[in-house]
């Protein structure tokens, strides 16, 4: 992210001419063939549709002529069901005060009641949260005490804070109580996972550079219009810190105990995932200059530090680069799990891919997600199966840091357009971006997004956060697309008993015919926001699930066989699908 700002300012100028033939590129996009289009039909479109569902939330940027470090970040966005009807919910962080941005009101994140009828109604006020002017900039979303109703936990600048969801619509702040205020840190991206597999949601945060506002460092040229964002290099590094969860509304900090203090962080994206395989989750973290952090789990309260040998602590040329998102998935249907950082302008977002021997190869160039992207600067990723063929998809939200950009680079921009890759079989990508319409492909400086279903129809749809600008909800119209509609889908809810109520670490395992496919219920993703808790499954064209194998994280395993393709299942650890019905939308 912010990492590379100054040493953009050092990179040599590309005339027109250059920028025409794609001068500057690597050697090796001239010899990939993967990124040709597809000869396959392709007609999902993703719809913006902020304005007919009532959603007008905009994001402050708190921007000041005096350049300071958090205004560049913009914000994560969630989904969550808070009420329990069925249909997820929006929730939209803010920035805050800070010392030459102090409004009589400080800015206020938003939630929004999905009406189940395609619109939204801000509940903010009425549900009980409301912010003292902490600048805000993650969220994440989690049952820490098992009672039903998932909790907010928002990370800050000096402060984060949990809300506890009361379960009759309104939320309280027990930040004290729980100690996770994670206080004097520059919180980002954070994420609940069971680490120790003991039954209750545990949180990962991770933290920024050490950053005083109120002291803060001049960067770029003493002239008009030229001042610039800071390098990371001008401040010292910060640890993540896990929260352990001690069962009576109260964690515990054991970062130190589990072997994860490293002053080395620089973090803005988190992943919580069983990346090897042993049904322990493991921690991905993307640093921004620095290498990312890979910690396994030893399975007894400790991770390991496998960085500098996994593969994916740094780019194949062996340099650490500005990672701002981070996802893990299995591309390939072979139950491994491939990882993704997104980064800067002029570095390629990278593409791990997962040997299934401890170690990652950078497989970036002939996966097709090179080429692209080059000149964009990447915030929330998110791989899932957008048209349900099968096989997961990208999706990359755009938007540099530097608002005067122009300035140092003529051809790069402040506000970009996203991209949208599609997984034409064994993870290998295509970009389809150019198949999507005006407000799809729109430049704006984008930051936070999170994939979720929101009208329950078996295709994803996505909200994503804008820095300084209108949130966005895009809905996926797929459903209705000659070349897609008769892909099949399958969501699952599960539902912990001895686990943690909402699952997380689970390994699910599906079987339609000939076609398997591998999930997990991960924490974390994307760019410092919160995904739709519910597991997708793109089918294709079967029409029955033959068996789906859940592995808890209690280590109990349950197989459910013949479940009929395009509904939610909910899976109730012990018990089997549980008749929770999830409801259609209402019509107007």
């Amino acid at each position: 992210m912010t990492g590379m700002a100054l040493a953009l300012l050092v990179l040599p100028l590309q005339n027109s001419a250059q920028q025409k033939k794609g001068a500057g590129l690597p050697k090796a996009f001239a010899e990939n063939s993967s990124e040709k289009p597809s000869a396959n039909p392709f007609n999902v479109q993703f719809r913006d549709v902020t304005k007919a569902a009532a959603i007008r939330f905009r994001h402050e940027r708190a921007a000041s002529d005096q350049k300071l470090y958090t205004e560049t970040m913009g914000a994560g966005v969630a989904w969550i069901d808070y009420n329990q009807d069925g249909f997820l919910d929006a929730f939209f962080v803010n920035s805050g005060y800070t010392p030459y941005f102090h409004p009589d009101k400080p800015p206020q994140p938003a939630l929004y009641r999905n009406n189940g009828d395609g619109t939204f109604t801000d509940v903010t006020e009425q549900a009980g949260i409301h912010t003292d002017g902490t600048f805000f900039f993650g969220v994440a979303v989690g049952d820490f005490d098992n009672d039903g109703y998932p909790d907010i936990y928002m990370t800050g600048y000096r402060h984060s804070v949990i809300y506890h969801n009361n379960g009759d619509g309104t939320f309280t702040d027990v930040t004290a109580k729980a100690g996770v205020g994670n206080d004097g840190a520059w919180a980002t991206a954070a994420g609940w996972f069971d680490y120790d597999r003991d039954g209750k949601l545990d949180l990962l945060v991770t933290n920024y550079v050490q950053f005083d506002e109120d002291h803060p460092v001049s960067c770029g040229e003493n002239k008009p219009g030229f001042r610039a964002y800071c390098h990371p290099d001008s401040f010292p590094g910060n640890s993540p810190r896990l929260f352990h969860n001690n069962g009576d509304g109260t964690f515990t900090d054991v970062t130190k105990k589990a072997g994860l203090l490293n002053m080395d962080g620089k973090s803005l994206a988190v992943v919580l995932a069983d990346l090897n395989n042993d049904g322990w989750p493991d921690i991905f973290i993307a640093n921004d200059t620095q290498r990312n952090f890979l910690y396994l789990n030893n399975g007894d309260g400790t991770f390991r530090d496998v960085s500098y040998t996994s593969g994916a602590g740094f780019s194949e040329d062996g340099k650490p680069e500005a990672g701002m998102s981070a996802d893990a998935a299995d591309v390939r249907n072979n139950g491994l799990y491939d990882l993704y950082v997104s980064h800067l302008d002029f570095e390629l977002n990278r593409f791990y891919r997962n040997n299934g021997d401890g170690t990652f190869s950078d497989a970036t160039i002939p996966s097709g997600l090179g080429r692209t992207n080059y000149r964009n600067s990447s915030f929330g990723a998110r791989f899932f199966d957008f048209d349900n063929d099968g096989w997961r998809d990208l999706l990359v939200t755009n938007g540099h840091i530097l608002d005067n950009i122009a300035l140092y680079h003529p051809g790069v921009t402040y506000a970009e357009e996203r991209k949208l890759y599609r997984n034409l079989g064994n993870g290998k990508f295509t970009d389809v971006t150019s198949t999507q319409d005006a407000a799809f492909r729109e430049p704006l400086v984008g930051r936070g997004m999170a994939v979720g279903d929101y009208d329950n129809d078996g295709w994803l749809d996505f909200l994503v956060s804008n820095n300084g600008e209108d949130a966005q909800l895009f809905r996926n119209e797929g459903g209705s697309a000659a070349a897609a509609r008769n892909n099949r889908w399958l969501g699952v809810h599960l539902i912990g008993t001895k686990s943690n109520r909402d699952g997380v670490g689970a390994a699910l395992k599906l079987t339609a015919g000939d076609f398997v496919s591998y999930d997990q219920a991960k924490g974390g993703m994307s760019y410092c926001s919160a995904q739709d808790p519910r597991i997708h499954f793109g089918l294709g064209m079967h029409t029955k699930v033959d068996t789906l194998e859940i592995t808890w994280p209690s280590g109990a395993r349950e197989v459910v066989k013949n479940i009929p393709a395009d509904q939610f299942v909910t899976i109730e650890e012990g018990k089997g699908v549980t008749p929770y019905h999830y409801p259609t939308f209402r019509k107007h």
